[in-house]
């Protein structure tokens, strides 16, 4: 039942509505909690918009079983790349003794005043912003669920390539 309802187009749209669902319920939490994100949270979410997207072109097209292999692993690289950011970001929140002890400069003031590559990698560094847990779901911090998400889109994403069976 669940492999007919996730083959062809449905399965990708589903995809591409959880990834894109998951950045408004951000800022809504974001808004009704009055919380600042830091860089790496934007970036997150950058990535949930990318694969989003991904799944999106995938489901516009429609494609064969090889299609399906090559979006998957291109859905999976998405997955994996937002799953090293949260990684990343917890550790930088485990580890607040060794990262900055201030705050560091937000986003917007690191593209204005810094070449693109530099503040990429300032932004992917994280800063003292970063450090700080100022959210929780019972205990979860913003980066675990986060990497709990992309774990899951990832592997949602080999799922569709690998397991289910195009219509």
């Amino acid at each position: 039942m669940i492999q007919r309802l996730l083959a062809g187009r449905a399965g990708y749209f589903l995809g591409a509505f959880g990834s894109f669902g998951l950045v408004p319920l951000a800022i809504f939490i974001q808004v009704t909690y009055n919380l600042e994100p830091c860089p790496l949270c934007i970036s997150q979410r950058i990535v949930y918009l990318t694969l989003a997207l991904l799944f999106l072109i995938a489901g516009i097209h429609n494609p064969g079983l090889l299609g399906r292999r090559i979006y998957g692993g291109l859905h999976f690289i998405a997955a994996a790349t937002g799953m090293g950011i949260a990684i990343r970001h917890v550790w930088i929140q485990a580890h607040a003794d060794e990262v900055m002890a201030e705050c560091g400069a937000g986003i917007g003031y690191l593209f204005e005043h810094f070449p693109l590559r530099r503040a990429l990698e300032l932004v992917f560094k994280g800063t003292g912003d970063c450090a700080v847990i100022d959210w929780t779901f019972y205990g979860i911090t913003f980066p675990q669920l986060s990497f709990i998400a992309f774990t899951m889109l990832g592997a949602y994403s080999l799922a569709l390539a690998l397991l289910i069976k195009s219509k």
